[in-house]
């Protein structure tokens, strides 16, 4: 069984004139820690040394399973919904309305007056 380390201990700086960095692994996706050389690691320019903390083999692995994983959570998601909800009728958009024209008419001089 390998030994646990810290993330603290995975990702520290190599040590002086080292040529091997530690790759972190993932123990969601079974690839475990190990030992690799400093031009193996991905250029990552956020972090603070430079470099990704996976290796370029176990960084394609693990983003092409975050890949799948979530193919698989949409495909479960559209399996839930009903079929009616997904493939029924479409619900057509209120028909609008024409405007009116408001046409004044004028009135007689005397219709008007009350007094």
């Amino acid at each position: 069984m390998a030994k646990k380390t810290t993330i603290a201990e995975a990702v520290s700086e190599p040590e002086a004139g080292s040529t091997l960095r530690r790759c972190i692994g993932s123990a969601r996706y079974g690839f475990e820690a190990h030992d690799a050389p400093v031009e193996e690691f991905p250029a990552q320019p956020s972090h603070k040394d430079g470099l990704g903390r996976m290796c370029k083999t176990h960084w394609r692995q693990y983003t092409a399973a975050l890949a799948r994983d979530a193919k698989a959570r949409k495909a479960a998601a559209e399996a839930e919904t009903p079929a009616s909800v997904v493939g029924g009728p479409t619900v057509d958009a209120p028909k609008r309305r024409r405007k009116r024209e408001v046409v004044l008419v004028p009135t007689a001089e005397g219709e008007g007056d009350a007094g």
